[in-house]
């Protein structure tokens, strides 16, 4: 049987377009990708990129304080949220428009509109024609959620706040993973008066119980009004602000409430079900280590499977399949080893085990350093920075690292380099120290903080 296409992508994000241009360029695949919206996904359009030049953005007003504290003259006035959006809007148009001319460049053929599956071989396209592909892959990412009973209230997510047209002077933040630590450290930095109410003992769970701590102390140093153990129970509009109750009593009125409690895989409407595949609780698309779902044809990369949803990640499992199935090396990613970085501030780099889990895989050396860093010390703040490394008592193997300080994201990437490559606590202490700076933390920590046995 003749196909039009070799592959057909559903979704213009980082993993789809990365897995259209490797299979059309670098192993002759006939390819179409079709997108709805816009292409680059939540990574370029509203998510990792917009966010963290908002966290450039909130930033300054603590590099001139800092600055004012070195001997500097420097003011700072007030933050025009209007100048840094269309100047926001305009990078992200670039990043756009580079994303679409490299896919076409790469022989993409490229639909600006809704696709969804018609069988296991064939797409449908939003202006009524049908297409066939000998292989199908959907990477069309995810989505944030206002829970349903909140829903109506006027209450926004993470994809509404780079679309405001002014900035609130107050802002409630409901939630506790990475999305909500990151809003509320940057509209605090911003000048907005911010709470963040999360129902949990601790913010960002999951991650180093540490770790996490030390980050939730300095957020509320910092400014941030954080409220563990605490939920939203009422909620109404009043005028043009809306009026929150928590679980704890407190009530306040604000000018904007974000939700950011959860996402979902963007698998609504596709037409899978009417395929046979049964789909997870949330949404998300079941495949195997390459990629491949459970029926033969379709594959899918990326946030719609719910596997780790980071945008590098989403980039590699795209690869990964192009070169399984185009290039005839079964090449999968290991989601075992992921380095990440969570932009609060300060930042966190984490990558490998935590604690917790360490101890789990036997007997451990825990060792960590909590400092004042000479820039911040100097300048008269009190904020402290931590490094910890997880170490196998038996074997030597460094099992994890986690940084929580200015640039942790920049020194995670390296230590993941190592860590990747099996490097040992010994490898550790016989490399010299760059002085100074706050890694060299992490090679001349000598002594244990602590072990844990099995």
């Amino acid at each position: 049987m003749g196909f039009d296409y070799d592959l057909f992508v559903i979704g213009g994000g980082s993993g789809g377009v990365r897995a259209a241009r490797i299979a059309a360029s670098e192993h002759g695949a006939r390819v179409a990708l079709a997108e709805e919206y816009r292409m680059g996904g939540t990574c370029v359009i509203r998510g990792c990129v917009p966010k963290k030049l908002m966290v450039f953005a909130s930033g300054f007003p603590g590099s001139v304080s800092d600055a004012q504290a070195y001997g500097w003259d420097a003011q700072i006035g007030g933050f025009d949220w209007g100048v840094f959006r269309a100047k926001l809007d305009a990078e992200l148009t670039r990043l756009e428009n580079a994303y679409h001319r490299n896919a076409t460049a790469a022989g993409v053929e490229i639909f600006d509109c809704r696709a969804t599956l018609a069988g296991p071989h064939e797409v449908a396209l939003a202006d009524g024609r049908k297409v066939s592909a000998r292989h199908i892959l959907i990477a069309t990412g995810g989505r944030p959620v206002v829970p349903q009973k909140w829903q109506g209230f006027g209450a926004m997510t993470s994809n509404e706040v780079f679309l405001m047209d002014r900035l609130p002077k107050s802002l409630l933040i409901v939630g506790g993973g990475y999305i909500a630590s990151e809003f509320a450290c940057i509209f605090n930095g911003l000048g907005v008066r911010t709470t963040q109410f999360y129902r949990g003992a601790q913010i960002l769970r999951g991650f180093d119980d540490e770790a996490r701590g030390h980050i939730a102390d300095e957020m509320i140093a910092n400014g941030v009004d954080l409220h563990l153990g605490t939920d939203v129970v009422e909620m109404e509009k009043r005028g043009a602000q809306i009026w929150v109750k928590a679980t704890t009593g407190h009530d306040a009125t604000y000018d904007a409430v974000m939700f950011a409690t959860g996402r979902r895989p963007n698998t609504d409407g596709l037409g899978l079900e009417a395929l046979g595949l049964e789909l997870k609780a949330n949404g998300a698309i079941p495949v195997d280590r390459y990629s491949q779902s459970a029926i033969p044809s379709i594959y899918a990369v990326g946030d719609v499977t719910d596997r780790a949803n980071l945008t590098p990640v989403a980039i590699r499992e795209g690869h990964a399949f192009a070169d399984t199935v185009f290039g005839g090396r079964p090449t999968y990613f290991d989601h075992a080893l992921i380095p990440t970085a969570v932009f609060t501030q300060p930042e966190f780099g984490t990558v490998g085990l935590t604690e917790e889990d360490a101890r789990a895989h036997g007997p451990v050396n825990v060792y960590t350093a909590a400092f004042r860093p000479m820039h911040s010390l100097f300048a008269g703040r009190d904020n402290r920075a931590m490094m910890k490394l997880i170490v196998c008592r038996d074997s030597d193997k460094v099992l994890g690292c986690h940084i929580v300080a200015d640039h942790a994201g920049e020194m995670i990437q390296l230590a993941g380099v190592a860590i990747a490559m099996g490097v040992t606590k010994a490898d550790f202490d016989r490399t010299l120290a760059v002085h100074p700076t706050m890694a060299e933390e992490l090679v001349t920590m000598r002594t244990a903080t602590r072990s844990h046995s099995d």
